[in-house]
């Protein structure tokens, strides 16, 4: 270990610095946006964007430890993403909610697809497309919902139903989309889909079961080995998923889904911190990987697919509460399900070696912002007017 320190140059101190000065940066922004009830993450995106790349300070990363760093971020936060619902549950609120979710589908997704075949990405470009303009962020609606107080709420209890049921449209969804972007030929295609299909329905019949995995005191009770036997789980499957073909981090997502009973729960309590770091982890490695010069290019059609992305999930949000009697109940659940995150950029990342990559990233970066910036401000402006009341 010594060896290995006193091996590093000048220069790796450097970078060592240069990345140590940009996450407390990121540190003090997060409290500064938490102060004014603004989101974090347009904030991690911007500062990848200028630190990337291309950008106004570009740091002296290589190419290896961007995709290394990107992936490690996905693959943890997807884990805990995962960790967040048993399959159990996704199946109950689907019984719940069957036409809620066909809806927030159908106005959702259509537009993204649309674009995808006008901006001639072809079928592969709009189901990419499609799912980024569908799921909301899970991430971003829980830290709403923490700042305001809103766990007591009735349109807050459907407006996290939606999200339940994106979550597991998402189960199935980036397996196959996985499958198809890596542009096998007919037959293994068919193979590799298959295969995505029933290790996810392995998964969710599991859960759905209440397959209980108990909590044993003696062997997980203390943090690090819960750590790192949850941990150890998500990168040996990612790996597995990655040499076959898969992605990893869909991997992840899967494992996060099998944990269920006593251990998920610990596990969510324990691993809870860390969600925060992992999440800023994958958006500032996202940002980096993403040049400035490429964003004035998709700066018109993704303001569009924005303004259309909240006016679509305005329609989810009002289907959902629209028998309640609360005040700006339409609002207050659109609010939770008008960002676009952590899933969009995941679903964008997994079309990175095809050929409209690029464009993709670029497009998802500014609607992810976008998005993310509209609900804040919504937020911000409906809290205004009234000050003494929870949003």
């Amino acid at each position: 270990m010594y060896e290995l320190a006193a091996s590093l140059s000048k220069e790796d101190g450097l970078v060592l610095g240069e990345l140590g000065s940009v996450l407390l940066g990121l540190g003090i922004a997060a409290y500064i946006a938490s102060r004014i009830r603004l989101s974090v993450v347009p904030i991690f995106l911007l500062a990848g964007l200028f630190f990337g790349n291309g950008g106004i300070v570009a740091l002296d990363l290589s190419d290896e430890f961007l995709d290394l760093g990107a992936q490690w971020g996905a693959i943890l936060l997807l884990l805990l993403l995962g960790l967040e619902y048993s399959a159990q549950e996704l199946f109950e609120s689907v019984k719940k909610r069957k036409s809620l979710g066909a809806v927030d589908l159908v106005v959702n997704f259509l537009p993204g697809a649309a674009l995808g075949f006008i901006l001639g990405w072809g079928f592969l470009g709009a189901l990419t497309l499609g799912g980024i303009t569908y799921v909301s962020s899970s991430g971003i609606a829980s830290k709403f919902i923490k700042d305001s107080r809103l766990e007591s709420r009735e349109s807050t209890r459907r407006a996290v139903g939606v999200l339940v049921i994106e979550d597991l449209f998402l189960a199935p969804y980036l397996p196959v989309l996985s499958a198809l972007l890596a542009s096998l030929g007919v037959a293994t295609g068919l193979i590799s889909i298959s295969i995505a299909l029933i290790v996810t329905g392995i998964a969710l019949l599991i859960g759905a079961r209440g397959f209980h995995i108990p909590h044993a005191p003696l062997v997980m009770g203390d943090s690090a080995t819960l750590l790192l036997t949850v941990f150890g789980s998500a990168l040996l499957a990612s790996g597995v998923a990655t040499y076959f073909g898969f992605s990893g981090a869909v991997a992840a997502f899967l494992v996060g889904l099998l944990l269920t009973g006593d251990v998920a729960i610990v596990a969510r309590v324990r691993l809870a911190p860390l969600r925060d770091l992992f999440s800023a982890i994958f958006f500032l490695f996202f940002g980096l990987s993403v040049d400035p010069a490429d964003i004035p290019s998709v700066l018109i059609p993704a303001s569009v697919l924005a303004l259309i992305g909240v006016f679509t999930k305005w329609v989810t949000a009002w289907w959902a509460v629209r028998d309640l009697q609360e005040d700006n109940a339409i609002w207050r659940a659109a609010v939770l399900l008008i960002p676009r995150g952590e899933f969009s950029m995941v679903i964008a990342g997994l079309a990175a070696t095809s050929l409209f990559a690029v464009e993709l990233q670029a497009l998802t970066l500014t609607y992810v912002i976008l998005t993310t910036l509209f609900a804040s401000i919504i937020m911000r402006t409906v809290h205004s007017k009234a000050p003494n009341l929870e949003l």
